[in-house]
C-alpha cells in the first residue's frame, strides 16, 4: 500500500516547497492555508482561458514551463514568476484592462495543500519541480502576443 498520500501534510508539504522548489512557503496562522509571501517569488494571476493561451504559448515557443497554480472556484491561474517587472504604473493598467494582477510585494500567494485534494480550491497545473520560475517580463510578453493574435476578447 502506497502510504505517500496519508504522509502529505501541511507541515511536510511546506517542507518540500521550501527545500526542493526554493518556494518559502509557510502555514498561515490564521487559516492554515499553504503561502508565500511575495517577494523572492512574484506571482501573475489571469483568467484561466487566458492563462490556458500563455501556457499554450510558452509550449510552442519551446519555454520551460514554471510553477502554475489553478484556483479552481474562482476560474482564475497564478504564474510563479521571478519578480522582474518594473514598477510602472501603465504596466499594471495595461494587465488591469485584461483582468491580469500582478500580486504586489508583500502580498500572499495560496499553494496546494492536502488540505485542498478534496475541497478543490487550488490545483498545480504546473507543479513545481526544483526553483526555476519564469521572468515576470516573459510572462507579460506572452500575455501581450495572445492579446495580440486576437486570442482573447
Amino acid at each position: 500500500m502506497d502510504d505517500s498520500a496519508f504522509a502529505d501534510t501541511p507541515t511536510s508539504r511546506c517542507a518540500y516547497y521550501r527545500r526542493t522548489c526554493g518556494i518559502p512557503a509557510a502555514i498561515h496562522p490564521e487559516n492554515g492555508h499553504i503561502v508565500v509571501r511575495s517577494g523572492m517569488i512574484g506571482g501573475i494571476t489571469m483568467p484561466a482561458r487566458l492563462g490556458q493561451q500563455v501556457r499554450d504559448n510558452l509550449l510552442h515557443n519551446r519555454f520551460a514551463l514554471g510553477p502554475v497554480i489553478a484556483h479552481v472556484r474562482s476560474g482564475r491561474w497564478t504564474y510563479l514568476i521571478r519578480p522582474d517587472l518594473p514598477d510602472d504604473i501603465r504596466l499594471f493598467a495595461e494587465l488591469f484592462r485584461l483582468d491580469v494582477s500582478v500580486v504586489p510585494i508583500g502580498g500572499d500567494i495560496a499553494l496546494p495543500s492536502p488540505a485542498d485534494a478534496h475541497a478543490v480550491y487550488r490545483q498545480w497545473v504546473v507543479a513545481p519541480r526544483d526553483s526555476f520560475r519564469p521572468s515576470g517580463l516573459l510572462i507579460v510578453e506572452t500575455i501581450r502576443a495572445c492579446v495580440a493574435r486576437k486570442a482573447w476578447p
